[in-house]
């Protein structure tokens, strides 16, 4: 209780003086303003601030309440009627801000007031402060309903203030799903979604366990059909190796640049430390280079797979391959260190590092059915399947209730919503979950051809596909649409 009040009055403190960052004069402004009305470069100038929320919505008895943090820039606003509201991820705020240039190339054109709303549990929005929240105890108001209405209050506050009359949720991966959600559940509260690369079928346990590693297989396949018979090779290499001994052990060390000595209780983890790799290098497949969640190159996939193409030794390739995400462009690591670059979890894709790896960890112990598995016939890697009920009961104390999200966020009937678009790349692995064909006239779907993960997020720029272009002005178009309606 102690470090809660701590945490409290640090929050006070913080919103009472709010912290600006990328600040700008208002010449500066004005010339961005006028500058970047169809390419922005950087994000604009924002202000920090907190408003204080109920730990509990749905309990009238358990009245204590924590601080989430949101970025709010009014850089492009003019005293206008539009918000745009970013309901935010697995993870702290700024990220998300300055990795979705978009929003912002729209809100210039719809003078629009701009928010980013951190998720409770991420980033520094922990409802018991850094020291308590993350307790077994104190981890069961962790849901995306608690978030979504958490954003509901944020919004309603703000069109208050604001006198906003028109409100666009804007989200990207799960932060996709929510904004989806949150027009599902608050329609009286958001006007709109634009839910990019939301795989809201996966989550509810709708697709076929095997589709996600498989499209990761296909990204590698399509670039050259020799890479994933390279990776099934080396990783048959490895799991021959595990079983000569110390010998084998010690060759599978020097020959993958593992900074300690493999050990057999390790294998299964390296196998996940380098799915974990080829995972995100299908995301984050974009055609420029970019620092979002790695240092990448651009075409990582295309990189990738040419590193296994010209590598002699079948591990070293491996080894360099997956290193591509772990050491970033250009990186200096001598040797990799898979026990602090990848973290086994609740989710098979990966819960990431840190603080927020045990958010989404305990959220795919929970509410997230993440039923990925693999099989090394249509996808490149070892079999696996997903069995998590002992894991979250030792580690979480819980057990999912794994026909709960398709009752409570619509399963494959979301038929009844209205001004929804859902937007997938066909490089995305989690496009498998998603959306991809229009329901009636008010749920609309849009297929970027070349597209990675939400890309039509992230700002313009002279390397997008065409596709992404066209999807972008498709999208600007419908919102307009909502907005004057």
């Amino acid at each position: 209780m102690e470090s809660l009040v701590i945490h409290l009055l640090f929050c006070l403190l913080s919103f009472s003086s709010a912290k600006t960052r990328h600040s700008l004069s208002d010449a500066d402004q004005m010339n961005d303003h006028q500058s970047l009305e169809m390419i922005i470069n950087k994000p604009p100038s924002y202000t920090t601030q907190y408003i204080e929320q109920y730990i509990d919505h749905f309990n009238y008895k358990y009245n204590t309440t924590y601080y989430e943090r949101y970025l709010i820039s009014e850089v492009y606003w003019e005293h206008g009627e539009v918000l745009f509201l970013y309901t935010g991820n697995e993870g702290p705020i700024e990220a998300f801000y300055d990795n979705s240039l978009f929003v912002f190339e729209l809100a210039s054109s719809f003078s629009a007031l701009v928010v980013f709303a951190e998720h409770r549990y991420y980033g520094k929005s922990l409802p018991f402060g850094s020291e308590d929240t993350f307790k077994p105890e104190n981890m069961g108001y962790l849901t995306a309903e608690q978030a979504i209405a958490d954003f509901a209050v944020l919004t309603e506050k703000l069109k208050s203030d604001y006198k906003i009359k028109k409100v666009i949720a804007f989200g990207g991966s799960y932060g996709g799903m929510l904004s989806a959600w949150m027009r599902f559940k608050y329609p009286n509260v958001i006007d709109g979604a634009l839910a990019a690369s939301a795989p809201i079928y996966i989550v509810a346990g709708l697709s076929s366990p095997t589709d996600f590693f498989s499209k990761v297989t296909m990204d590698f396949e399509n670039i050259d059909k020799k890479c994933p018979d390279i990776v099934r090779q080396a990783f048959s290499n490895i799991q021959d190796l595990s079983k000569q001994g110390e010998s084998g052990l010690a060759q599978l060390t020097k020959s993958l640049k593992l900074c300690k000595p493999m050990t057999n209780d390790k294998v299964h983890h390296l196998i996940g430390w380098v799915r974990n790799s080829f995972t995100m290098l299908a995301m984050l497949d974009y055609p420029y280079p970019a620092s979002f969640l790695a240092k990448l190159p651009a075409n990582p996939v295309n990189v990738s797979c040419q590193i296994l193409l010209d590598a002699t030794d079948k591990l070293r390739g491996l080894a360099d391959a997956a290193g591509l995400l772990y050491n970033g462009t250009n990186g200096i690591l001598s040797c990799y260190d898979i026990d602090k670059e990848f973290i086994e979890c609740a989710d098979p894709t990966g819960c990431g590092l840190g603080l927020d790896s045990l958010s989404w960890d305990y959220q795919a112990c929970t509410e997230m059915t993440l039923k990925c598995t693999t099989n090394n016939i249509s996808d490149m890697f070892p079999p696996s399947e997903y069995n998590i009920d002992e894991y979250c009961l030792k580690k979480w104390g819980v057990t999912k209730r794994t026909e709960w999200m398709r009752t409570q966020y619509w399963g494959e009937a979301i038929g009844t919503a209205s001004n929804i678009i859902f937007s997938n790349g066909d490089l995305d692995p989690w496009s498998t979950g998603g959306v991809l064909h229009d329901i009636g006239d008010n749920l609309i779907a849009i297929l970027i051809k070349g597209g990675a993960h939400h890309l039509d997020l992230r700002g313009t720029t002279s390397d997008d596909p065409s596709s992404v272009t066209e999807a972008r002005e498709k999208e600007k178009k419908i919102i307009e649409k909502w907005i004057n309606n």
